[in-house]
């Protein structure tokens, strides 16, 4: 979904060259019906368009899906970044950038969701269950919808039991190449947002615990 003719001709025909397909929308409208009827691996989305904002449309996507989301988009504001990673956004880029620079990102975003749903067994934790084959999560045998990066975080958790790990390890296994993106804020709101979805309290958590001076432990 990208507010620019220009730019969007020359994804979509860069993306289909690399053998994806797919669907443009220049409107906010288009992009529902595309997302009611069609069964996604990815989403592009600008965030300014003519009939709305990319950010209110992917917390709609989030209610439903937990697909990977990569932000395009000609703003730099910090704001729009945090807020784009809060609500669910797995990846962020700037115009103008490029195409193997993207290409490269989509990759590695699909590759970790791919990943993901190679492994085949459950794992319990207290009232949360995580079916590592399915990559579906259920707290009390009710289905919470996770996004990309906060079901990658929590698998390095859970590969990970009762072990300190740092944020710089955290990080490692969130991202597989560098980002601008990448810093101690961007884990934080992340440990936050798993934290809300998964804790019985967050404000007093029991499962992620927050270990000072040395980062977090899944404590099970």
């Amino acid at each position: 979904m990208e507010d620019d003719q220009a730019i969007t001709m020359g994804l979509e025909y860069a993306l289909t060259e690399e053998g994806y397909h797919v669907d443009v929308a220049d409107l906010i409208e288009r992009a529902q019906e595309y997302h009611e009827s069609q069964n996604y691996d990815l989403y592009l989305l600008d965030i300014n368009l003519p009939d709305g904002n990319g950010l209110d449309f992917c917390r709609e996507l989030r209610k439903t899906t937990s697909q990977p989301v990569i932000f395009l988009t000609a703003s730099e504001e910090e704001n729009n970044m945090i807020t784009s990673f809060e609500i669910g956004g797995d990846d962020y880029i700037t115009k103008p950038f490029r195409i193997k620079v993207l290409l490269s990102r989509i990759k590695a975003v699909l590759r970790r969701t791919e990943s993901s749903t190679q492994l085949v067994s459950l794992v319990n934790l207290g009232n949360l269950k995580v079916n590592l084959q399915t990559a579906k999560v259920y707290k009390d045998d009710e289905e919470i919808i996770l996004t990309t990066m906060e079901y990658k975080l929590l698998l390095t958790f859970i590969q990970n039991p009762n072990v300190n790990l740092s944020r710089e390890k955290l990080l490692e296994g969130l991202w597989e190449f560098g980002s601008e993106f990448v810093n101690d804020n961007t884990l934080t709101v992340y440990i936050k947002r798993l934290r809300e979805k998964i804790e019985e309290d967050p404000s007093r958590p029991q499962l992620i615990q927050t270990v000072r001076g040395l980062g977090y432990r899944l404590s099970v």
